[in-house]
């Protein structure tokens, strides 16, 4: 047997694979950082053989929390991914149990999205009559970053910002992003052509592709969370942030949206900006119109849970959607995805997955276009 991570977002430490029933496994930190919680690797030589996989340091993994009712996902090719039932987290391990089917197998956290479909993704929508990909510079380790604009520059256009893949281990918000590119972009689809012409949208899809293709869970090549660099965001350790933060300000921003996933709770939800300094009666109620649009057209999503008030604390506006929506004044909301299932709609074979994730992007139109009927006729500064 052999077990391989050294591909695109490949990420494991080997301990011992002497038995089948006794393999041992540590979850690798981010590479500049102590966050680590993110796997995904090839076994192989294990066809027909039962094996116990155990990753010894589960319980200091960044949300160990999570490990409870988590499912590890598997594939053959990499295109089809399915959960692993036996999937169980005891005495401070994750444990995985699993007979493959072939020789060949990947496991990993959650459904990846590797590079080389980011650079898929960007090439395809750079084909489109409706969309340009821009360059805004360059990561930390010189890749680039990549912006998506759609819409033609007119008096009176929303200026529209979505951002995804902050946390790079994060990889169902690019599957979200996927899905919501397709429906935007298609010519077909009247919302979406509405939506272009009233409309400016800027999406950055991955805004992490360092910690993206090293494997890190939640940080950039220098060890920076970026979802805490919005404040004063570092031009050389973080300067993802920095660029995307500059061009903001150059178009303005009237509506905001950062796609993330959690670790722990097995919903879909928003986290909103009431405890932002300055938060109006207007925008509670944009943001309430906003919410209830997408309840209305997604069953996937729901408003009982989600994060608890006083959860960020003073990191408050170092956030990318609370710093957005103290400065624009904007409708400014960070979206949630399960890495488990989702609870209230769930899928025993594949849990939450790329798949739903694209569905759910598609499904962000709708109150995409509620919004734009509600807003004034100009981009806000």
């Amino acid at each position: 047997m052999k077990i391989s991570s050294n591909f695109d977002a490949g990420a494991i430490e080997v301990l011992s694979l002497d038995d089948p029933q006794a393999i041992r496994l540590r979850l690798r930190s981010d590479n500049a950082a102590d966050f680590h919680q993110w796997f995904y690797f090839r076994l192989l030589g294990a066809a027909g053989k039962p094996v116990r996989m155990v990753f010894e340091n589960a319980a200091s993994a960044a949300y160990p929390d999570g490990w409870q009712d988590y499912r590890c996902v598997a594939s053959y090719d990499r295109q089809h991914w399915f959960r692993i039932a036996d999937t169980r987290y005891q005495n401070g391990e994750l444990v995985v149990e699993h007979t493959p089917e072939r020789d060949s197998v990947y496991y990993a956290y959650f459904e990846p999205y590797s590079h080389e479909r980011h650079l898929d993704l960007t090439a395809r929508v750079a084909q489109s009559p409706f969309a340009q990909v821009r360059d805004l510079g360059s990561t930390v380790e010189g890749r680039d970053l990549d912006l998506i604009v759609v819409g033609q520059p007119a008096p009176g256009r929303l200026p529209v910002w979505l951002i995804a893949r902050q946390h790079p281990g994060e990889t169902m918000a690019e599957w979200f992003v996927e899905g919501l590119l397709e429906r935007l972009l298609d010519g077909a689809d009247p919302l979406a052509r509405r939506i272009r012409e009233q409309a400016m949208l800027y999406i950055v899809p991955n805004m992490n592709p360092d910690g993206a293709v090293r494997g890190n869970l939640r940080t950039n090549a220098a060890g920076r969370n970026l979802n805490r660099e919005w404040r004063t965001p570092d031009p050389v350790a973080s300067p993802e942030v920095f660029l995307v933060r500059q061009e903001m300000e150059r178009t303005g921003c009237g509506l905001f949206l950062d796609i993330h996933g959690d670790e722990t709770l097995p919903y879909v939800f928003f986290s909103t900006a009431e405890e932002v300094p300055g938060f109006s009666a207007e925008a509670a109620a944009a943001q309430a119109r906003f919410i209830e649009a997408f309840a209305a057209v997604s069953p996937d999503f729901q408003t009982r849970e989600g994060y608890q008030p006083g959860r960020f604390g003073e990191e408050l506006l170092t956030l990318a959607s609370k710093w957005v929506a103290h400065r624009f004044g904007c409708v400014s909301l960070t979206l949630e995805m399960p890495f488990k299932d989702n609870a209230i709609l769930p899928d025993a074979q594949v849990g939450w997955n790329g798949a739903r994730s694209k569905r759910l992007g598609a499904a962000m139109l709708d109150p995409l276009w509620r919004h734009l009927q509600h807003s004034p006729s100009r981009a806000r500064d």
